[in-house]
């Protein structure tokens, strides 16, 4: 049975999925807006921290249903969460130390947890997917975002038999890695949207969290650190993202990549592993005799699409996006201003830091910091350049945060999986 009959039919039991949101911010009131319109599902309950805009969103709901919903509203996440009232939990908040707090307190709940927190999965994602998977609970990223919606490209892809080269999407805004919530806050008020959000888009740190969380999820890495970023169109794309040896810019295949001009899509670049395969993909794609092709898709719907992943979770028990095990990739914190000693960095959106997409290997080799980890009272031990990666030399993190904690277990948990593979099992009989 489809996931839509599944709906129809939660709404002829009069037994719909009943959904908590946390964070009424754009992402999640275009969400709860969505709901509204959606049979076999329900909003149950909304929290922000600003009380007035978790009512806003309430409200809206109600407004487009003909039957009003008795939505338990709170500034209180963990209200809903541990509301009887629910059974999936949607976290839309975006930051990485409420994302951790939400992600343990929802395990502790014993319920289902969807993220449109980018932020706070590449920073221990593989850690709470472990756990949700050991208490057969669904931990997932979300269908709509660009992560999922190339991982279903991938996936569509492989399925079909056919080798895939690079994995990406198109980046919607121009980069500016200086960008702060200054620099942002007029285009922000125009587009409805918070500065930092922005801010985030702009400096690129949001672009290399989605591949970073794309890498986790299908296991290619960055080509390079901070990947290429080139400019192209749906042509010239599949000439440029090939290996250098036939004139492209790429060291190696399988790797994730964003480019200037595709947004806001996402793609594949494919290769037909036999004659017969290239012949028919040359004849389909109408494109002359070529040996890659691009899949394409060319929208995101980001929340909006948030409910498929709510109903894939809840009635098949499946995700749209989730790491493989342990961190392929990651988004280390990169400095965007001068630093002085003693000075407070802030964190994803700020004025002080942006991300940096690179290899889990590179980040220990170097020592750097992931940016979800520029949570809390972090303060610079020294002087520190514009332009510089950070590492614990440079700054003291804030070892009482959540997120902190969280990272720091699946460090050791990762580590210690890793040294059991390589140790050999030494049986006397």
């Amino acid at each position: 049975m489809t996931l839509y009959r599944k709906l129809l039919e939660r709404e002829k039991q009069g037994n719909p999925i009943r959904v908590g949101v946390i964070g009424a911010g754009q992402m999640g009131f275009g969400m709860v807006s969505q709901i509204s319109q959606i049979p076999g599902m329900n909003v149950a309950g909304i929290s922000d921290i600003n009380l007035d805009a978790a009512k806003r969103a309430a409200a809206a709901y109600n407004s487009n249903k003909q039957v009003k919903e008795n939505i338990v509203v709170s500034s209180d996440f963990k209200e809903i969460i541990h509301s009887d009232a629910v059974e999936v939990i949607v976290d839309a908040t975006g930051v990485p130390e409420v994302g951790a707090k939400i992600s343990l307190e929802t395990l502790i709940a014993k319920k289902h947890l969807v993220l449109l927190n980018v932020e706070v999965d590449i920073t221990v994602g593989p850690l709470m997917k472990k756990l949700y998977d050991s208490a057969g609970l669904v931990y997932t990223g979300s269908d709509g975002d660009e992560p999922a919606a190339t991982a279903e490209l991938y996936e569509f892809a492989k399925s079909m038999g056919m080798e895939v080269l690079v994995a990406g999407k198109g980046k919607n805004n121009k980069l500016r890695v200086t960008a702060n919530p200054d620099t942002a806050k007029e285009e922000a008020a125009q587009k409805k949207m918070s500065a930092h959000m922005l801010a985030a888009f702009q400096d690129g740190t949001k672009t290399m969290a989605e591949m970073n969380l794309l890498s986790n999820a299908i296991g290619f890495i960055p080509d390079v650190v901070g990947m290429h970023g080139i400019s192209g169109n749906l042509d010239s794309v599949v000439k440029d993202l090939d290996i250098k040896e036939n004139g492209g810019i790429l060291n190696n295949y399988g790797v994730v990549e964003y480019v200037d001009g595709l947004a806001p899509g996402v793609f594949v670049i494919v290769k037909g592993q036999n004659e017969g395969v290239i012949h028919e993909m040359n004849y389909l794609m109408k494109k002359g005799d070529q040996d890659h092709h691009i899949l394409y898709r060319p929208y995101h719907l980001a929340s909006l699409e948030t409910p498929i992943t709510i109903a894939k979770a809840v009635l098949f028990h499946d995700h749209a996006i989730a790491p493989l095990g342990a961190p392929i990739s990651e988004t280390v914190a990169v400095s965007k201003k001068d630093i002085k000693e003693g000075e407070r960095l802030d964190g994803i959106g700020g004025f002080c830091v942006r991300g940096v997409l690179e290899t889990h290997v590179d980040m220990s080799k170097e020592n750097h910091i992931p940016i979800g980890l520029i949570s809390g009272n972090v303060v610079a031990k020294r002087d520190i350049k514009a332009g510089t990666f950070l590492s614990t030399d440079d700054v003291e993190l804030d070892e009482s945060t959540t997120v902190w904690k969280l990272r720091k277990l699946q460090d050791e948990t990762f580590a210690s999986s890793t040294n059991r593979e390589k140790t050999p099992l030494l049986i006397n009989i």
